[in-house]
């Protein structure tokens, strides 16, 4: 892991292959280890670059008064620290709506966008009870820690999910129940209403969704597709929320082609 310091805020990120830059951003509970599976395959023709979003992994800790437009200008600051210039910037679902959110703040962040089980925030994808649901349920999570079994909540992996993987990624959000950072990222996603914002994103933009994911409904999906004006969606057979771990050869494979297609068309 490489570190970078943002305003006082150590990144740890992970960078890998040579080329066109790709920025990941994780969603949550989970880190950089998230892409394990698919950075090998695109660092073939790409640079891979996957960050530990503050509070997560091994990047420091945040206080529980930030909001989403300091997740925002962390994401602004992480690039330029690593003089990455307009990469495709990569999220799945907490990560999505740090994406968007650094768009809003900064449009000419990136030249392309891949949202994965995606959310224009909680607010601005599912009904406010559900929002009031799933940020107790988060808030819930927090004092967890090991307890925490993410099978318990309907919807993170499908039938597909290889045993050793499971295992992995279960591990992996394990290690990232800390009291403080879920109790952000809970706050940020269910504050976050970014549909204002969707149809000013003049960048090419592709939605993959898997359609067995019942923890980001596909109805969020068909939502933000429809307001972004130059967007895609591609629905993932059998796969849950969980499918950049469950088949990354076909998650890899779909933004592969989505940057051919932008490459073709700049």
């Amino acid at each position: 892991m490489d570190h970078v310091d943002v305003n006082g805020i150590r990144i740890a990120y992970r960078r890998v292959g040579v080329g066109q830059p790709i920025v990941f951003l994780h969603g949550a509970p989970a880190d950089s280890r998230t892409w394990t599976w698919m950075m090998p395959v695109l660092a073939a023709n790409f640079t891979v670059i996957a960050w530990d979003a503050p509070g997560f992994g091994e990047s420091a800790l945040v206080p529980e008064r930030w909001h989403t437009p300091d997740y925002a200008d962390a994401l602004a600051g992480f690039l330029t620290a690593l003089e990455v210039e307009r990469p495709i910037l990569v999220g799945h679902s907490f990560g999505s709506i740090l994406a968007l959110a650094g768009l809003e703040r900064n449009p000419a962040i990136a030249s392309g966008l891949v949202l994965i089980g995606a959310y224009a925030g909680w607010a601005g994808s599912l009904p406010p009870d559900e929002v009031s649901k799933r940020l107790q349920a988060f808030l819930a999570m927090a004092d967890l820690g090991d307890q925490y079994d993410p099978k318990s909540y309907p919807g993170f992996f499908s039938d597909l999910m290889p045993v050793d993987r499971e295992a992995a990624t279960i591990s992996m959000m394990r290690d990232n129940i800390r009291r403080a950072t879920i109790r952000v990222a809970g706050h940020v996603a269910a504050e976050t209403d970014l549909r204002a914002m969707l149809p000013s994103i003049d960048i090419p933009t592709l939605l993959l969704h898997g359609d067995a994911d019942a923890r980001s409904p596909l109805s969020a999906a068909k939502a933000i597709h429809a307001a972004i004006p130059d967007s895609d969606l591609v629905i993932l057979p059998g796969l849950g929320h969980a499918c950049t771990v469950e088949d990354p050869d076909a998650c890899s494979g779909a933004i592969e082609r989505f940057v051919e297609r932008i490459n073709r068309k700049g």
